[in-house]
């Protein structure tokens, strides 16, 4: 018991192991990083306090195309936005890369437009690839190394703040997180646009989210694509929007067309593209409410995952199918809502890692235990059937192992017993090897008689037998086949004698014995030995009848007889037969012949 308590632990172990081992390789990232992004981006009705001004396909419509504008248009926007003292946006971020001097007029007026009221942010961005990077003396070569930085030119950099506008991606190609700061080769930060955009309208109120190992935060998405107020340049350019909408609030201005490829699937919706003035304005009113989500280390994860898959493996070999499927249904069920319970007290899982592995795990254990069930049913199909009928055996594997219950059950059986007269006194003339193969050859015949009707071969006691019929499950005419099973043995031993005579001048028949009656049929023993076996007065009886058979004689009770009244044929001995343990008047008859 300690080596299988021992075995199922280590099993457990393995299978615990390769499965975590396969989450953390990345195996289910993809299908993980999905079914995250569902259950954990909600959208939520922003505050109103951030507006988009798009350079939309209307713009593009009046102004022509982009590549045509030059500076000229953003700067009569900020100067529309700017034009009071008393009624101008709280913040302005511009989420367009102005890093070359052209035009020098408009380039002069931007700046002057950016500058007036010191509350426009423009854009700076960095460009990435791999370069040696030295720490502490040792050189190694860095695939996410800042190699250019473009910030806005000189005019426009001094009037106005700065933040960086990259977006990076997910290794699917999906965006989820926010680059809190650039960190440049010099080792200057410099902020996002988002974060220089709320703390410029919040100031101290706004604190800075959680990052990782590489400045970025888990980014919660608070609108899909579209959801956001989104306002034509055109619009402002014409008039057709009064500058006093745009009074005290975040403005964003930005490309908000297909054509200028500024655009990014997300992981709020995986199908329809969100622009990128559409990410600041996530990221500016995430900073703004301070709903900030920290990711639980993948290590931590994998070793919580590691317990739970050990635990299931145990408890899905050990249970049946019907309690296995709650157990998966309540592992996985609960992993899910306890996901979404952390995630809005501020604490992200992986959501797939627990169910994908109990699931795996599970379909593992449901196939091993059909192999094993199997094995088991062959198992007892094969030691059955040296026992019982196989028409038995295939019933008792039909009804399960409940055919089968332990203890044992009251039972109304017929029981036979069987005795070589004669083989003592033969074996004593004969050589070793042959009493053995002449046993053998009356004991195949013995059983073969019971298996061949419906019988179960009890035991074998020297060169005696115990059958009897009507148990492990219940069969229509079982008393007959004992009748039937004690005629076929009388007469095969007819031959067998006409052989020994032949062969050794010497000859042995069989005294049997048939009762009828109630006896406790089951397991019987203890649990390092035990039979499958009938007790009782039955089966003392039944011994009792063989036991005064005379060589050749079938003995049989009077239940026996009225059992099968007018199938057979009978010569009754009244009680002159006295069998030990039985008062007087006990009937006892003969089986002349079965009509």
């Amino acid at each position: 018991m300690k080596k299988k308590h021992l075995r199922e632990a280590a099993f457990s172990l393995l299978a615990a192991g390769i499965l975590t081992l396969s989450f953390g390789l990345g195996f289910f990232r993809t299908a993980d990083l999905s079914l995250s992004d569902s259950l954990y981006q909600e959208r939520a009705s922003s505050d109103g306090k951030i507006v988009l001004v798009g350079i939309d396909q209307k713009a593009l419509e009046v102004y022509g195309p982009y590549g045509q504008w030059g500076r000229g248009p953003i700067a009569e926007t900020l100067e529309i936005l700017n034009a009071s003292e008393d009624c101008h946006p709280a913040v302005i971020g511009i989420d367009i890369l102005y890093s070359g001097e052209s035009d020098p007029e408009s380039d002069r007026r931007l700046a002057q437009a950016a500058g007036r009221y010191q509350n426009v942010i423009t854009a700076c961005a960095a460009e990435f690839g791999s370069a040696l990077v030295e720490y502490n003396g040792d050189y190694s070569l860095s695939p996410h190394s800042v190699t250019a930085f473009n910030e806005p030119y000189e005019a426009l950099k001094a009037a106005s703040g700065q933040g960086h506008i990259n977006a990076m991606l997910d290794k699917d190609g999906i965006l989820r997180h926010h680059m809190l700061y650039l960190t440049l080769p010099d080792g200057d930060k410099v902020p996002s646009l988002a974060l220089a955009a709320a703390k410029a309208y919040g100031g101290s109120d706004v604190a800075e989210p959680p990052i990782d190992g590489r400045g970025f935060w888990y980014l919660p998405f608070c609108g899909t694509p579209g959801d956001f107020s989104m306002i034509s340049v055109s619009d402002i350019l014409s008039g057709a929007v009064s500058p006093d909408y745009f009074d005290g609030k975040i403005v964003l201005i930005g490309p908000y067309a297909a054509g200028l490829q500024d655009s990014y699937l997300t992981s709020a919706d995986h199908a329809r593209p969100m622009y990128g003035v559409e990410y600041q304005a996530n990221a500016i009113q995430a900073l703004l409410w301070g709903d900030y989500k920290k990711e639980v280390s993948d290590g931590m994860q994998l070793a919580i995952l590691f317990l739970f898959l050990a635990l299931g493996f145990v408890l899905f070999r050990r249970c049946r199918i019907r309690v296995s499927v709650l157990l998966w249904a309540a592992f996985t069920g609960g992993w899910i809502l306890l996901c979404l319970g952390l995630y809005r007290a501020g604490r992200i899982l992986h959501v797939l890692w627990v169910p994908a592995g109990m699931t795996v795990l599970y379909a593992v254990c449901l196939a091993t235990n059909y192999v094993r069930a199997a094995l088991e049913r062959q198992r007892v199909t094969n030691t059955f059937r040296r026992y019982v009928a196989p028409e038995i055996v295939a019933e008792i594997l039909k009804e399960g192992t409940d055919a089968l219950s332990l203890g044992g059950k009251l039972s109304t059986i017929a029981v036979l017993f069987v005795d070589v007269r004669g083989f003592t006194p033969m074996s004593e003339h004969l050589p070793p090897e042959k009493v053995v193969e002449i046993l053998n050859q009356y004991l195949t015949l013995i059983s073969d008689c019971i298996l061949k009707n419906g019988g179960t071969l009890d035991k074998f006691v020297g060169d005696a037998a115990m059958a009897f019929w009507g148990a492990p499950l219940p069969q229509e005419d079982f008393v007959m086949q004992a009748a039937r099973a004690a005629r076929d043995m009388a007469a095969g031993s007819k031959e067998l004698s006409e052989e020994l005579l032949a062969k050794y001048g010497r000859t042995v028949s069989f005294g049997i014995g048939i009762h009828l009656g109630e006896a406790v049929v089951g397991n019987i023993g203890s649990p390092r030995r035990m039979d499958y076996t009938a007790i009782g007065d039955t089966v003392n009886t039944a011994a009792r009848l063989e036991a005064n058979a005379p060589g050749g004689k079938i003995y049989i009770s009077r239940a026996v007889a009225d059992a099968l009244k007018g199938r057979i044929s009978v010569t009754s001995l009244g009680a002159t037969v006295p069998l030990k343990g039985k008062k007087e008047g006990f009937e006892v008859l003969t089986l002349d012949e079965i009509l």
